[in-house]
């Protein structure tokens, strides 16, 4: 027996409510921009600059325990995790502890090193730091400059390459979809106040890619469906479209949200700020690509007449091989 999570003949009137969809996430988008622009992100070490202490010793890391030594001193923002190498030695067991810039500072000073050294010894006696790397704000303004260009570049080439494949208004509503993904999951984290990193950036390009994808399976159908039945209206073309593809998105979600959440619960501290942002990437993605790119869409209207080229080559192809 095969699972069905959507019926066959599902039949939802998705824009029966269109007006209230979009003023919801136009007040989400405000929200959002205000957290941002009011109280700011929570930059990470990436961001804000600081140290980078790679740790060796026979003992096993226990990130806990090394954070619970390291509390004391006070360094503000530090992130502790244990490296992983099928190359490292029985007894090389390796850690990188991150330590966010002090204040007024360039980089950790080296009596805070010695000190964190001296804390990490109570737990370790046998630690050694094998490397220590110091990242200053130039660079981290650097890497911010290069975040914002990277996600603009990507919505960009998303607006060029919709703009070909379909038309004008399917790329308008795409990309007002994407606008609309990325600036809800920064303002989520502005308002949270989560760390905000280079893992981030990676997690909006992914969350990208992965609303463009659920966005452009709507668009194909739409596009079919538009050949299909050329005097059906177009809100009642794109509630058949949606209905089609429902199936397929609400699996595709539901399988990428299980592993995230699996990711989420075991995969421990380090990758916890990626995870979620790919999880609350992979709601507003779905609902983004049904309630506002499709809303675009359909307020911004589609020649029709696109589509009879097209369909005229098909005419006449079929009646040449009638004819034969």
């Amino acid at each position: 027996m095969r699972l069905r999570l959507v019926k066959d003949d599902l039949n939802w009137d998705f824009f029966s409510r269109s007006k209230l969809w979009l003023g919801i996430s136009g007040v989400m988008v405000v929200i959002a921009l205000a957290s941002f622009f009011i109280q700011g992100l929570n930059y990470g070490i990436d961001f804000r600059g600081g140290t980078t202490i790679r740790t060796e010793s026979a003992e096993p890391v226990d990130v806990g325990a090394y954070r619970d030594a390291l509390a004391p001193l006070g360094l503000g923002d530090t992130v502790i995790s244990e490296v992983f190498d099928p190359n490292f030695r029985d007894d090389q067991n390796v850690a990188m502890v991150r330590i966010g810039a002090q204040d007024g500072e360039e980089a950790v000073s080296t009596e805070v090193i010695d000190s964190a050294e001296a804390a990490l010894k109570e737990v370790a006696p046998d630690i050694r730091f094998t490397s220590v790397e110091s990242v200053g704000p130039k660079v981290s303004q650097e890497l911010i400059h290069t975040a914002v260009l990277a996600v603009c570049l990507a919505i960009a080439a998303v607006l060029v390459y919709i703009w070909l494949r379909f038309e004008w208004q399917f790329a308008l509503g795409a990309v007002i979809a994407l606008i609309h993904d990325v600036a809800l999951t920064i303002g989520i984290f502005s308002e949270l106040q989560i760390r905000f990193d280079l893992a981030i950036i990676a997690a909006l390009l992914t969350i990208v890619g992965y609303s463009l994808n659920d966005t452009v399976v709507v668009f194909d159908r739409v596009r079919e469906n538009l050949i299909k039945y050329k005097s059906k209206d177009l809100k009642e073309v794109l509630n058949m479209s949606i209905n089609e593809t429902m199936s397929r998105t609400v699996m595709t979600s539901l399988t990428t949200l299980l592993a995230l959440f699996a990711l989420f619960a075991l995969g421990g501290d380090v990758i916890r700020g990626f995870v979620f942002a790919m999880i609350w990437g992979v709601f507003v993605g779905t609902y983004s690509s049904i309630f506002v790119a499709s809303a675009i869409l359909l307020w911004l209207g589609v020649k029709r007449d696109w589509s009879k080229p097209e369909a005229e080559g098909d005419a006449k192809k079929a009646a040449g091989g009638a004819s034969v």
